[in-house]
C-alpha cells in the first residue's frame, strides 16, 4: 500500500491510454479490470522495465503486488488490453517470439497464490500462437513394460515425442550434465519454486528433491514435440491436480502372476527386491484402477498388440507422416494502435500515407489455453496487407 503520486493519479483519472507518455515523462500502459487499474512499464534509459503497480480505485491507494511467472525483459514500449481475468501485453521493438505476453490478475493460479501468500498477486505468462499436442502421462508398476512401450513410440516417431528434463537437488554423478540428464539445483531454490507452483510433481528421495517443472514440459512443446511423462501414480495424481491438460494412461499387467514372472525373468533383483516390487505393484494397480486419475487402462499382455492399442489411444493408429506447417509468428511494428471487439484484438500500423484496411492484424483470444506459470497457447491471428509478409489476401492461422 502507499500514497499515489499526484501526477500519475491525475493521468489515470484523465483516462491514460496505451503507451502514453505521462506528465512526469514516464511511458506506461494501463488497463482496468474491475475496480483496479494496472499500470505496466517504467522508464529505464529510454527503454521500458516491465514493472507492475496496481491502483485500487475504491481505496484510492497503490499496491505493489507479488509477481509470479517469468518476467518479460525490457522493451521499447508496450500496449495493454484488458481481458476477463488477464491483460494482454504487446511489446514493441521485441523479437517476434517475445512480443505477446499475458499478465494474469484473477486466474485460478493467481487466486491460489493470493490465498497462500495473503497478498495481492499477478502472474506473467508468455503468449504462443497455435496449440501444442497434449502431453502423455504414462504410469504403471515396475516390470509392466511401460518403458518398452515408450521406447517403441520413440523409435517409430522420433520427431514427434520428447522427454522433459527433471530437476533434482542431488549432486551430479559421473558424466551427468546439467540440463541434459537433470537440471541440478539448490534445495532452497527448488523449494521456493515448488511454493510458487512451478512444479507439476515432486518427491523427496533419500533427502533429495526430484520433480518435473512446468517449464521443462513447455520447452518440449516449444520444440514442436509431444511430451511424455513416465512417472509413478503419486506423481500422476499431482499432475492431474495441476492446470496441465494431458492424457493419462495406466499400464497394467495381465495378472500378478505374469508380472512376477517378468520380474524374475529380468534377473536383476534379489528375492527381497522382487517381493517388495510385487507389494508395491499391488498398491499401484489398485490406485491406478480406482483413483479416477487415469483416462485409460492399458493391459500389456502381448507387447505388439498392446503397442497398437497405445497408438490408437494417442490417435496414431492411422498416422501418415506429413510435413508440419508452423503456426507463424506475429512481427509487430513499434508504432501501432490497439482496439478490442469481443474476443478480437485489432492491431493497426500507425503510418502516414497508407490505408488502415491494408495494415491490420486481427488477434483472436477466444481459445486460450494454459497460462501461468507456463505458456498461454491457443492464440490465432489474421494478417492483412503489409503485415502478411507479401500476401495480398487475409492470412488466417489456426
Amino acid at each position: 500500500m502507499g500514497e499515489a503520486p499526484a501526477l500519475l493519479v491525475d493521468d489515470l483519472q484523465d483516462g491514460a491510454h496505451n503507451g502514453l507518455e505521462l506528465k512526469n515523462g514516464i511511458c506506461k500502459a494501463t488497463a482496468t479490470v474491475g475496480d483496479k487499474t494496472y499500470v505496466i512499464g517504467g522508464a529505464d534509459d529510454g527503454t521500458l522495465s516491465i514493472e507492475v503497480q496496481i491502483f485500487d480505485r475504491n481505496l484510492g491507494e497503490w499496491v505493489r503486488p507479488t509477481v509470479r511467472g517469468t518476467k518479460p525483459v525490457s522493451c521499447k514500449g508496450l500496449s495493454a488490453v484488458a481481458l476477463e481475468d488477464k491483460i494482454l501485453i504487446l511489446k514493441k521493438g521485441s523479437k517476434p517470439d517475445d512480443q505477446i505476453w499475458f499478465l494474469e490478475v484473477d486466474t485460478q493460479y493467481v487466486r491460489q497464490q493470493q490465498e497462500y501468500l495473503g497478498t495481492e498477486v499477478v502472474a506473467w505468462s508468455k503468449g504462443v500462437v497455435g496449440n501444442a499436442e497434449k502431453p502423455v502421462v504414462i504410469s504403471g508398476p515396475s516390470g509392466v513394460g511401460k518403458g518398452t512401450l515408450i521406447a517403441m513410440l520413440m523409435k517409430e516417431f522420433p520427431s514427434m515425442f520428447g522427454f522433459s528434463v527433471s530437476h533434482t537437488t542431488r549432486a551430479p554423478r559421473g558424466m551427468e550434465k546439467d540440463g541434459v540428464h537433470y537440471h541440478f539445483t539448490e534445495k532452497s531454490i527448488m523449494e521456493k519454486e515448488i511454493e510458487e507452483g512451478k512444479f507439476l510433481e515432486f518427491a523427496s528421495v533419500h533427502g533429495n528433491l526430484y520433480g518435473t517443472s512446468v517449464e521443462a514440459v513447455e520447452l518440449v512443446a516449444d520444440a514442436g514435440k509431444r511430451c511424455i511423462l513416465d512417472i509413478d501414480v503419486q506423481g500422476a495424481r499431482s499432475v492431474r491436480a495441476s492446470s496441465l491438460e494431458a492424457i493419462f494412461i495406466f499400464v497394467c499387467p495381465p495378472s500378478m502372476e505374469e508380472l512376477e514372472k517378468r520380474l524374475r525373468d529380468r534377473g536383476t533383483e534379489t528375492e527381497e527386491q522382487i517381493l517388495k516390487r510385487l507389494r508395491n505393484a499391488e498398491a499401484e494397480i489398485e490406485q491406478g484402477k480406482s483413483s479416477h486419475i487415469f483416462d485409460f487402462i492399458l493391459y500389456n499382455d502381448k507387447l505388439v498388440e498392446s503397442y497398437e492399442k497405445l497408438k490408437k489411444l494417442l490417435g496414431l493408429d492411422d498416422f501418415v507422416t506429413t510435413t508440419k506447417s508452423g503456426h507463424g509468428e506475429i512481427d509487430l511494428p513499434i508504432d501501432h494502435s490497439v482496439s478490442k471487439i469481443d474476443n478480437k484484438i485489432i492491431i493497426n500500423r500507425i503510418s502516414s500515407g497508407e490505408k488502415e484496411s491494408k495494415n491490420l492484424i486481427i488477434l483472436d483470444v477466444s481459445s486460450l489455453k494454459g497460462g501461468a506459470p507456463g505458456r498461454t497457447r491457443g492464440l490465432n491471428f489474421q494478417a492483412i496487407g503489409s503485415f502478411s509478409n507479401g500476401l495480398t489476401e487475409i492470412e488466417g492461422l489456426s
